[in-house]
């Protein structure tokens, strides 16, 4: 139970920047969507492009992140050697990258559809490819349990961000001024000014690093990078088809549909799933307390108990995460300040379930992680990512995005279920499917109550009714496992005297 305590400390810190960042986050949406209309396409352009820096920021770490843990705790090896060469093999990766973009960048920009703004894809490209290299002192920060810097960095990154685009999209046009702070009655935006913009923030929380990447003798080992990369390729082909299952859709929405506003739909979708956010925010802050809990505690006794205590856990907050995203969807659609964008609003609860089967089986994927077999969670994956191909390729021309999200729920429905499967007959731990399933049938019937209550009552009416639904679950969370007395520092109001 100490060691669930610890989960959940760091899983709050990381949570807290994850959460917080998030959903300053959200107010991106607002001010682009109010820059950008829908029609124009240019949201569009912001989502197509930003799917294509995801699958290349997988590309670029190549697994390295999750072998750095699994390296850093083996006992013969020698910690500081496993980062100096971690540190070096992503640089290297990284800035040959850059030079293999610079020299064929108007092909690169030509076949992804820009080829009048090739400025676009250099600037994006070369902030992941610093983002690529930030990953591993990031890592570093949790291995060392320093949540508050790691915290601290990511918030910093996304608040500069947010005050940057606020300026040049909201305050610059109000004044009439350029970007060079003149005055110019004719000033039009630029979408490109957001992949810049982007650049800048990553280029300052790269400067914060100093002290990770300073101070201590670079060696590069050979022999251990050889080990590292054996382990590491089946989690790069994993990284891949995980990474597909989330992007695919929006980097080839534009090749399968056919009509003219392809850039506009497209804008549509990712602007909707920007509500469903709440679910990555869960899972990614789960994952950044989880991945080094699980490397440290695999030799205890305990541990698959540990673990499907905390897989229980996981989905029953992530389904109340969904039931307060479903309760309030009235409220949470004034994210979008253009309502040209809220048909698409229609796919949040499918983009979540999605997102919550894909925290499952990131839950799932340490069993082969733990005994060296990697290549599992690559055969995994890939499955699901030709699943999710196979929807979008044949229903995307005839649905729209609604085949995307519909996608999402296939693929990542395979690959947790193949997970699953295959995990009880080679490494088992005995979850407790049957009150996990049982949540899931409260969490649907309560979510079909409040689609309902949305549909066919007024807002006010309406949000008061699925108030009452969320607290019945939170009741029964309250009840079954979580006794208020076994809640930390307000617990000892509520044990018996």
């Amino acid at each position: 139970m100490a060691n669930l305590k610890s989960l959940v400390k760091d899983t709050a810190i990381y949570g807290i920047s994850s959460i917080a960042g998030r959903f300053i986050n959200y107010l991106l949406v607002p001010i682009q969507t109010a820059a950008f209309v829908a029609g124009g396409g240019e949201y569009g352009v912001v989502t197509n492009i930003y799917a294509y820096t995801a699958l290349l920021m997988v590309l670029l770490t190549y697994g390295m992140e999750t072998t750095f843990f699994r390296y850093v705790n083996k006992s013969e090896e020698d910690a500081p050697t496993v980062y100096s060469t971690t540190l070096l093999s992503v640089a290297g990766t990284s800035l040959l990258f850059v030079g293999v973009v610079l020299a064929f960048l108007p092909q690169i920009a030509s076949l992804m559809k820009y080829p009048d703004h090739p400025e676009w894809v250099a600037v994006m490209f070369v902030c992941v490819a610093i983002d690529a290299f930030k990953c591993i002192p990031f890592a570093y920060l949790r291995y060392q349990r320093r949540p508050i810097k790691f915290a601290t960095l990511q918030l910093v990154n996304i608040l500069l961000n947010i005050t940057l685009n606020l300026l040049y999209l909201i305050v610059l046009p109000a004044l009439r001024l350029n970007p060079f702070g003149l005055y110019d009655d004719h000033f039009t935006l630029d979408v490109g000014m957001v992949f810049y913009i982007n650049l800048v923030c990553t280029a300052v929380v790269l400067l914060c690093f100093k002290r990770e990447l300073t101070g201590f003798r670079y060696r590069f080992d050979t022999a251990l990078w050889r080990r590292m990369l054996r382990y590491a390729w089946p989690l790069l082909l994993l990284g891949i088809a995980g990474i597909l299952n989330q992007t695919l859709d929006k980097i080839i929405f534009p090749y399968l549909y056919a009509g003219s506003d392809a850039k506009a739909q497209l804008g549509i979708y990712g602007a909707a799933t920007k509500i469903a956010m709440i679910m990555a925010m869960i899972t990614q802050a789960f994952r950044y307390a989880y991945e080094p809990f699980v490397f440290g505690k695999a030799k205890d006794r305990d541990n698959r108990e540990t673990y499907a205590l905390a897989m229980k856990y996981f989905v029953i907050f992530t389904l109340l995460a969904f039931l307060v995203v479903m309760g309030y969807m009235d409220v949470l659609r004034y994210v979008i300040r253009d309502q040209s964008y809220w048909p698409g609003l229609r796919v949040v609860p499918i983009v979540m379930a999605a997102e919550i089967m894909m925290g499952v089986y990131f839950n799932l994927s340490f069993w082969y992680k733990l005994i060296d077999k990697t290549i599992y969670g690559a055969w995994f994956s890939g499955i699901g990512c030709v699943v999710l191909v196979m929807v979008n390729v044949v229903f995307v021309p005839r649905y729209s995005y609604m085949a995307c999200a519909w996608g999402g729920v296939a693929g990542y429905g395979t690959a947790m279920l193949l997970s699953y499967l295959v995990g009880q007959r080679k490494y088992r731990i005995d979850y407790p499917v049957k009150d996990m399933l049982c949540y899931v049938l409260i969490a649907a019937l309560f979510c079909a109550g409040m689609m309902v209550a949305n549909e066919w009552l007024p807002m006010w009416p309406a949000l008061g009714v699925n108030t009452v639904l969320i607290l019945l679950f939170v009741g029964h969370i309250l009840y079954h496992d979580f006794p208020l007395h076994r809640l930390p520092v307000i617990g000892k109001y509520f044990r018996n005297k």
